[in-house]
């Protein structure tokens, strides 16, 4: 597919030069945290919840060595991060994902990933420097429950929106999460969260008035400001009592502004907005509803602060109203227009992939068309450069899918039945164009949001969420559900794309000694 050559010309000349960068040390370490009036231990990044902040410039290459300093056998001790939006492009090596691209980090050993953010921000166009809100977390089995998860930010000096903001930094980065008084390997199924954390601050039902995160801002300025959802379960309804916001990025893409007053964001998922800071100087309520648990603000659950400079030390008196101006993804265009892939009807790709949810609860078990993913022994990665060359020789049988290289992708997911949808989709290595997202009936083949993670919606609706990429990014690359309970049993497939280009990838030494690392630990040292 190409391109007018004007078109092309331009995203050309706007192209970064990859430039050098440090190496960055990342501590994976237990340590006891009170983050809303009850200890425990957790696994998490440089001693902190959320991790320690992670930030580059467009175009700069990203190497992160890894350090597994765990020691607590009541949580897993080995690791391996994902760094959650970046496309990988060469280097699915570096994805993340445990038993996919490859075996976990042992306790006691280091790991250096090396990528540049580089690919697909525009679509099925390569070699383009990524920009915009990402994040990383653990991805192996459910560690990031225990804490594993910080931002990844990517800032460009020459954002398109950089007009209507002043402030754009690590203080205008919020955070979202759940949080488990109880280690994920000890939890029950299901698994409910106790605790929603704003910035890594909150306070749980029956539990002491623990202090909220506080937002500064200065009366009169503009603040772009970075909302991750690292959820491992809920979704949440974000709002700012008195403000509106303007969005202009999804999930790493910039889009065309868009007012509103509220947000629903799924695990996964990111948003920037713009806030003016042009009210009465005072605090207000920052509110993050979960869609189930304790869904009030009684007592500054579900809270956090917005505080304006000089006003006041104390709670926002402010009163939650409804919403009038929810953001809805079929608003959301990109700001560069980028042309939908194949041709503008259903089923108009190249391939064309339905994937349907079923759950037994017996067992319990996640399905996908009848499969459910449990990690191999073997990484994808390793099999496919061990020789393996079709879906069917790669393990577990049924849960990949090969793709050929350069053809547009049509994926659909009709919405759930089960009482834990909707489910939140990631891919892995792409972005995609959705053109038709939940709560809607309508194919936009124009100019639909381009993100990574997508919600599926419900059966109830009539849901059929459908999205297109182009394979142009050879690897194995995981699609699954975000809920990290759900993915861990079994709510995930492996699309294999291009096997034979993905066979001949050059990986480090270090990449092919962590399998036999792992595999030479006992049961109490996993």
């Amino acid at each position: 597919m190409t391109f007018p050559a004007l078109f092309a010309f331009a995203l050309l000349s706007s192209a970064y030069a990859f430039g050098p960068a440090n190496v960055r040390v990342l501590e994976i370490v237990n340590k006891n945290l009170n983050l809303d009036g009850f200890s425990r231990s957790t696994v998490v990044a440089g001693g902190t919840f959320p991790g320690t902040p992670i930030t580059a410039n467009k175009g700069e290459r990203i190497l992160v060595n890894v350090e597994d300093k765990l020691t607590d056998n009541t949580m897993l001790r080995s690791t391996s991060i994902h760094w959650h939006g970046i496309f990988q492009d060469g280097t699915s090596w570096a994805d993340g994902p445990a038993f996919v691209t490859q075996c976990p980090i042992a306790a006691n050993n280091s790991f250096l990933y090396d990528f540049t953010p580089s690919g697909q921000t525009l679509a099925y166009i390569s070699g383009f420097a990524q920009a915009g809100t990402y994040w990383y977390h653990s991805h192996l089995s459910t560690q990031y429950i225990d804490g594993l998860r910080g931002p990844l930010i990517i800032y460009d000096p020459e954002d398109p929106h950089k007009l209507l903001y002043d402030v754009d930094n690590t203080d205008t980065i919020i955070t979202l999460a759940d949080w488990f008084h109880t280690p994920a390997l000890n939890a029950p199924f299901p698994l409910f969260f106790t605790t929603n954390l704003i910035n890594g601050k909150g306070r749980f039902t029956g539990g002491p008035a623990s202090p909220l995160a506080v937002v500064t801002v200065t009366h009169g300025l503009r603040y772009r400001f970075r909302l991750i959802s690292m959820s491992a379960e809920p979704n949440f309804i974000f709002s700012i009592d008195g403000h509106s916001m303007t969005v202009i990025e999804a999930d790493g893409v910039s889009t065309q502004p868009v007012v509103v007053d509220s947000i629903q964001i799924f695990a996964g998922q990111r948003y920037s907005f713009v806030l003016k800071a042009t009210q009465k100087i005072s605090n207000y309520w920052i509110r993050s509803l979960p869609n189930f648990g304790n869904t009030s603000f009684t007592g500054g659950v579900n809270s956090a602060i917005l505080r304006y400079l000089h006003a006041p030390i104390c709670d926002p008196e402010t009163n939650a109203t409804a919403s009038t101006k929810p953001l809805l993804e079929t608003n959301l265009h990109p700001l560069v227009p980028v042309p939908v892939p194949g041709l503008p009807h259903a089923g108009g790709a190249d391939v064309l992939i339905n994937l349907n949810i079923s759950l037994d609860l017996s067992a319990p078990r996640y399905f996908l068309t009848g499969a459910s993913f449990t990690p191999p022994t073997s990484p994808a990665l390793l099999q496919i450069l061990s020789g393996a060359q079709l879906a069917q020789d790669l393990l577990p049988t049924g849960s990949y899918y090969a793709l050929p290289p350069n053809k547009v992708i049509e994926v659909s997911i009709p919405g759930s039945a089960d009482v834990a949808a909707p489910h939140p989709f990631h891919l892995h290595g792409h972005n995609f164009h959705v053109i038709r997202s939940a709560g809607s009936s309508t194919y936009n083949y124009v100019n639909p949001v381009i993100r990574d993670v997508v919600n599926t919606g419900t059966a109830s609706a009539n849901d059929n969420v459908t999205f297109r990429f182009v394979t142009d990014n050879a690897g194995p690359w995981f699609l699954h559900c975000h809920i990290d309970i759900h993915l861990d049993i079994g709510l995930a497939v492996v699309f294999a794309e291009d096997i034979p280009t993905t066979s001949k990838e050059v990986v480090p030494s270090a990449w092919k000694n962590l399998c036999p690392t792992y595999d030479a630990l006992t049961p109490d040292q996993l």
